[in-house]
């Protein structure tokens, strides 16, 4: 009984083999042909879909690669291609710069003409403007009577219409900004006629040399802008659009008409510019300063004793209608 327990226990472990067709080598072998054949099919996938031009083109980078890429090449750049060298037409077998073989026509353009054609048609326009004023002046009857104190120019700035006064008919009351009635009638015909043309327009209004002080310190400085702010509103009342108005000023005596004679019922007038796109941009300009016609600015500076200002060719004087 004591042997028995003394006899020893022997366990039997079976290893098993990893070897043969049962391992798992086979799946990396299967892998691989399944990769060899995506690669297959993706290969005829895109010699089937490639235009000659873009074979061509492949053909000729392997056979001379740095030529090709340094230079270009027929087909190097494909019909069908969105890179530098493709084009639009996809029945070509040779690549193409552009969508048509015509030869580029460069398209210059002379902005110095451009800009005095501009002028030229806008100064057309404002001489067609001027006889039209006056041949409403002449066709009616209220406005030809003061035909005398209607003067109309072209100016550096455009078209100048002036309402100047005369001894026995003032256009305003005396020492007041009140216009006359008359001269309302006159402001409403041309303030309607003025809609015609697109330009801008600036008022003015000037006086005589004549002193005038009120103990208040109102003087002929705040009687020419009064007078020159109500000849807008005629103007406006007349049928000129309001955003028309781009300047109102008032000059005083500082420019007067009849130079000779500073005290000459002529020189105060309402003076209306029609501006030019040039005068207008001088305007609108940022760090502008306000600017009168270059007749006007020269006998400013004389009348301050100031060398007058360089200026442009006279227009010619005035026309008296």
């Amino acid at each position: 009984m004591a042997e028995e327990g003394l006899r020893p226990i022997i366990v039997k472990r079976i290893k098993k083999g990893g070897g043969g067709h049962h391992g798992g080598a086979w799946k990396i072998a299967y892998a691989d042909f399944v990769t060899a054949m995506m690669a297959f099919f993706l290969l005829m996938w895109l010699l089937g879909s490639t235009t000659k031009g873009d074979l061509n083109g492949i053909s000729e980078y392997f056979k001379t690669p740095l030529k090709v890429a340094m230079e270009g090449g027929s087909g190097s750049g494909d019909s069908s291609s969105i890179l530098k060298g493709g084009g639009k037409d996809l029945t070509r077998s040779e690549g193409q710069v552009k969508a048509s073989d015509d030869p580029a026509v460069k398209k210059t353009f002379n902005l110095t003409a451009a800009k005095a054609a501009l002028e030229a048609e806008e100064n057309q326009r404002l001489k067609a403007l001027k006889e039209k004023i006056e041949n409403k002046i002449d066709a009616n009857p209220l406005l030809k009577k003061y035909k005398e104190q209607l003067l109309l120019d072209i100016t550096n700035d455009g078209l100048r219409i002036q309402i100047v006064d005369e001894k026995n008919r003032p256009m305003f009351a005396l020492a007041k900004a009140d216009l006359q009635p008359y001269t309302k009638d006159i402001l409403h015909e041309i303030g309607f006629v003025l809609n015609d043309v697109p330009n801008r327009i600036g008022l003015s209004g000037h006086t005589d040399s004549t002193p005038y002080m009120s103990e208040t310190g109102y003087s002929n400085w705040e009687l020419s802008a009064d007078r020159a702010n109500a000849s807008r509103r005629e103007l406006i009342a007349g049928g000129m659009n309001d955003a028309k108005v781009l300047r109102v000023v008032g000059l005083a005596s500082a420019v007067n008409l009849d130079k000779a004679d500073p005290f000459n019922p002529i020189n105060r007038r309402i003076s209306i510019v029609v501006m030019n796109k040039r005068a207008e941009e001088s305007v609108l300009r940022d760090g502008r300063q306000i600017e009168v016609s270059a007749e006007d600015a020269a006998a400013a500076a004389a009348a301050a004793g100031a060398p007058p200002p360089a200026q442009a060719a006279p227009s010619g004087p005035p026309v008296r209608k």
